[in-house]
């Protein structure tokens, strides 16, 4: 146990863990309005359109700056996010269709730049394959103080605009109605997935980011009928699971940090699909069991009552 123990006193473990549990809280946070608004295949799509941003912005600075890949993949994320919007609004194509063809149009360009990048001979291009399944292990002092300072402004707004959000996600109309600015506040939300898939793609990568965003929020619903008390949780299932991951990952024999933290997060779903109160597979049987044993025993009561009139 003590030698588990001491693979934190590496300074570089140490840093990756603490980068992977913001991330986890982070897309925690942020994942479960995502999820309220009905929108869990849009941490996918941006996620996977942001591999070209990352790519684009490498091949005009020429250096593996995370700073300026964050700025590249944002700004791709972005115009992904306007490309749904305009599918949807000028063309009879469904929001689902318009995520999969944005999603499969920036996935297939940022694989194209990637392989141009990969034959174009110069030797600064290494590790960028990285980002389609994450590297955590790359991470160094200043991404995760670039990560922690955008995730601490990501949950800072969720927290200050916390009842605009709820009423937006629940009923725009009502919004509407109240005078909140609905449009900006459902372009904000947009831009808070993209920031948290963009400072999460190093980590766990472009393809499995989106489940790092959808699968703590979904886990949290398990729990809990309170959107405060959901949000909290699924912060909380994030954080541990950036947390078991990378530990998992430290303890084993060159284990993947990014799948292991989403394969984490997979675990808590499963505990809360059986163990949640109310919601659980395991408390909706016994509940079913007490229905079944109060009528058998009304139905008892009933022809006992019978019998004596």
């Amino acid at each position: 146990m003590l030698e588990g123990l001491n693979i934190f006193l590496d300074p570089n473990t140490q840093w990756i863990l603490f980068g992977s549990m913001l991330l986890g809280l982070c897309s925690g946070v942020i994942g479960s309005f995502a999820y309220l608004r009905k929108q869990s295949l849009m941490g996918d799509a941006l996620s996977h359109a942001a591999l070209p941003g990352v790519c684009i912005a490498f091949m005009l600075s020429g250096s593996k700056s995370i700073f300026l890949f964050l700025i590249g993949a944002s700004i791709a994320g972005i115009i992904a996010t306007f490309g749904i919007g305009f599918i949807t609004r000028n063309t009879r194509i469904k929001q689902d269709s318009a995520l999969a063809i944005v999603l499969t149009v920036f996935f297939g360009l940022g694989i194209v730049l990637l392989t141009e990048i990969q034959h174009s001979g110069s030797g600064n291009q290494s590790g960028l394959d990285k980002f389609l399944f994450g590297q955590a292990a790359a991470l160094v002092l200043s991404d995760v103080i670039i990560m922690a300072i955008t995730s601490l402004v990501l949950i800072s707004i969720c927290i200050l605009l916390f009842k605009e959000f709820k009423i937006v996600s629940f009923d725009p109309g009502f919004a509407r109605g109240l005078g909140f600015p609905v449009a900006f506040l459902e372009q904000l939300i947009m831009l808070l997935i993209v920031m948290a898939v963009v400072i999460g793609i190093q980590a766990v990568g472009v393809v499995l980011m989106s489940a790092l965003l959808i699968t703590p929020a979904v886990s949290a619903r398990y729990w809990t009928e309170k959107l405060s008390v959901m949000v909290f949780l699924s912060g909380l299932f994030g954080a541990l699971s950036g947390f078991a991951g990378t530990f998992i990952s430290a303890s084993g024999n060159n284990l993947p940090t990014g799948p292991i933290i989403v394969l984490s997060a997979t675990v808590f779903f499963v505990i809360s699909i059986i163990f949640a109160p109310r919601r659980g597979i395991l408390s909706k049987l016994v509940l079913r069991v007490f229905a079944r044993k109060n009528i058998k025993a009304s139905q008892i009561e009933l022809k006992r009552k019978e019998r004596t009139v």
